[in-house]
């Protein structure tokens, strides 16, 4: 499940005609730089992610295509340190049927075996 800490920097995932996803702004960088290494080349895929029980609970699952309009909004003014690690999961992640899974940086170890 992800866990979403709550940073002072809370940003947002806005989906196509403005459905808007709040997540911190550590995971928005780490999401949109695999989102946009995937667009790139052309590849269409499921992005997914557990909402915690404090957010309501559930999961989201969200077709990202070239087509879908797409933005990223980070309330920082300094974009977060990257780690290839967790970035590699989710590219990982995303050559699966089940498509991207965001996760926890904590737990990235086990989607990357």
């Amino acid at each position: 499940m992800l866990r979403v800490r709550h940073y002072v920097d809370m940003g947002k995932l806005v989906y196509g005609a403005g459905q808007e996803y709040d997540l911190d702004d550590r995971v928005l960088s780490h999401v949109k730089l695999a989102i946009v290494a995937k667009l790139r080349r052309h590849e269409s895929f499921l992005l997914n992610w557990d909402v915690p029980v404090e957010q309501g609970s559930g999961r989201v699952s969200l077709w990202i295509s070239r087509e879908v309009p797409l933005a990223f909004q980070f309330s920082g003014s300094r974009p977060p340190a990257i780690n290839p690690q967790w970035l590699e999961a989710l590219m990982h992640t995303s050559q699966r049927t089940g498509g991207m899974v965001i996760m926890p940086e904590d737990e990235l170890a086990r989607h990357l075996a």
